[in-house]
């Protein structure tokens, strides 16, 4: 097991301190898609969330975003009207 702290961005920054210990790399990948979506859901009511800048997850092997980023996710998130 090892432990790997998610970093968030979309709009608003929001940095790993605590950590989640994951056996392998197809679960770190799965608590990416999850972490995501419930980080997303949470904020995307915000104005900031659909500014149009990238929304990013990045996952580090140190906490606050430090150590190695071993996944990154980007997604552009806007209103197209």
């Amino acid at each position: 097991m090892s432990l790997y702290y998610f970093n968030f961005k979309s709009g608003l920054t929001s940095l790993d301190e605590h950590g989640t210990e994951l056996a392998d790399l197809p679960a770190l990948r799965r608590e990416a898609v999850r972490a995501s979506r419930e980080f997303f859901l949470t904020h995307e009511g915000t104005p900031e969330f659909w500014a149009g800048e990238p929304a990013k997850v990045w996952i580090t092997e140190g906490p606050n975003d430090t150590g190695k980023t071993v996944l990154a996710m980007e997604l552009c998130l806007r209103d197209v009207h």
